[in-house]
């Protein structure tokens, strides 16, 4: 992977597209994650769809977390 190390807040709002360029040449899917202030875009040639695999069950994961993160917190009555 050639690296770049950098981070950004999901937010509800948060867009996800996939744009797949089928050049004979060089074909390759562009995945962008898009939010208000930032965007992000990932670029997955052929060869690399494993990886693609490993981001969605990692992201997959993350949301099971986050979801039993929010059933352990107590509502607060406002």
């Amino acid at each position: 992977m050639k690296s770049l190390t950098t981070s950004a807040h999901l937010e509800q709002d948060t867009r996800c597209r996939v744009t797949p360029f089928a050049d004979r040449a060089n074909p390759f899917v562009s995945l962008r994650i898009e939010g208000e202030f930032i965007e992000i875009a990932l670029i997955a040639s052929p060869g690399t769809s494993e990886a693609l695999r490993n981001l969605a069950a990692a992201a997959i994961e993350a949301a099971g977390a986050l979801d039993a993160m929010a059933a352990d917190t107590p509502e607060v009555a406002e």
